[in-house]
């Protein structure tokens, strides 16, 4: 075999080692483009006020929209369903409530797991609710209320089957001895504008898109479903000191993602939100909703927060009476 000469190796070699070494490709920064944020109601509810609140704070600390997005129907189960099977890469997010926990013992069958395909990543609110009657309803009490139910049939509205609404009012009847018919709507603010219309006779509801219908009279306030006032509604009693004693709940706001979104991610969103509701701003744009500000936890505590809720809301389910559904 022919040798080839120290020259013609360094021809071929120099060219080889002048070459540019090509470069790992770094990983991109988040977000690198809009994200998407689920809402599980219709809009016009204290949810999609919240989503709007916290996208408008994360996109001037990231750089990117976050585009509020609602998707009501069956409770929250169809923008639940849809956000646990989205790729886990951070681009779509929901706004997560109780609901997330309730729903878990509420029916029988879910098309998804809340305990694991879905990661809770900040606890943003507590959220006391107000029970509120249309103001023809010859009522100005808890007490009232209760026995006017013993003599004729009432209804109450609710953003869905399995919202908070719905549950605050079967656990109101189950406790009280009455009986009153569930109508569901798909979000807070239907059941609201049926309720001042006098489709409805009463409903449980958070106190931010109640708020206008209060002040203008079309609604009377009852009582609150905590054992603490609500700041915006100093003479309204809770539900426990108004005849029903030991009555005593209230609902969460949170942020949710995909089950195996990257932990870098997580981190990152979770220490953002955190922050954004510690500040004087946020906090006082949260009370006057009628939300007590949290903003507290990381994502290794929140991990075992669902499982417990669904554990404490599955007691509650069983005291207010209510079936699983399919």
């Amino acid at each position: 075999m022919q040798k080839l000469s120290r020259r013609t190796l360094l021809a071929v070699a120099l060219p080889a080692l002048a070459a540019p070494v090509a470069r790992a490709q770094e990983p991109e920064e988040y977000p690198s483009r809009p994200v998407t944020f689920i809402v599980p109601y219709a809009p016009g509810g204290g949810t999609e006020a919240l989503a709007h609140m916290l996208g408008e704070k994360l996109q001037q600390q990231l750089g990117q929209p976050f585009t509020v997005q609602s998707r009501p129907g069956e409770g929250t189960v169809i923008a639940t369903n849809f956000v646990a099977k989205s790729p886990p890469d951070g681009y779509t997010i929901m706004m997560a409530v109780s609901t997330l926990a309730i729903d878990a013992t509420l029916y029988k069958k879910l098309p998804y797991d809340p305990a694991k395909d879905l990661a809770l990543i900040a606890l943003v609110a507590s959220v006391p609710f107000v029970l509120v009657v249309n103001p023809s309803l010859p009522v100005y009490s808890v007490d009232d209320l209760i026995a006017l139910a013993k003599q004729k049939p009432l209804s109450f509205g609710s953003g869905g089957v399995g919202a908070f609404h719905h549950l605050a009012g079967a656990l109101f009847a189950s406790m009280t001895g009455i009986k009153l018919t569930h109508v569901p709507y798909r979000g807070t603010l239907p059941a609201l504008n049926d309720l001042a219309a006098g489709y409805i006779q009463l409903m449980f509801t958070d106190y931010g898109p109640a708020q206008p219908l209060l002040t203008a009279g079309k609604l009377r306030p009852l009582a609150v479903t905590t054992t603490t006032r609500l700041t915006a509604l100093p003479a309204v009693p809770p539900l426990a000191e108004a005849g029903v004693p030991g009555y005593d709940i209230a609902a969460w706001q949170g942020v949710a993602v995909p089950m195996k979104t990257p932990s870098d991610i997580v981190v990152k969103l979770n220490a953002l939100l955190n922050t954004i509701v510690g500040t004087p701003d946020i906090r006082g744009r949260l009370r006057d909703l009628g939300m007590n500000p949290i903003g507290k936890g990381s994502p290794e505590e929140l991990a075992s927060f669902l499982p417990a809720e669904i554990v404490r809301w599955s007691k509650i389910v069983e005291t207010a009476g209510l079936a699983k559904s399919e």
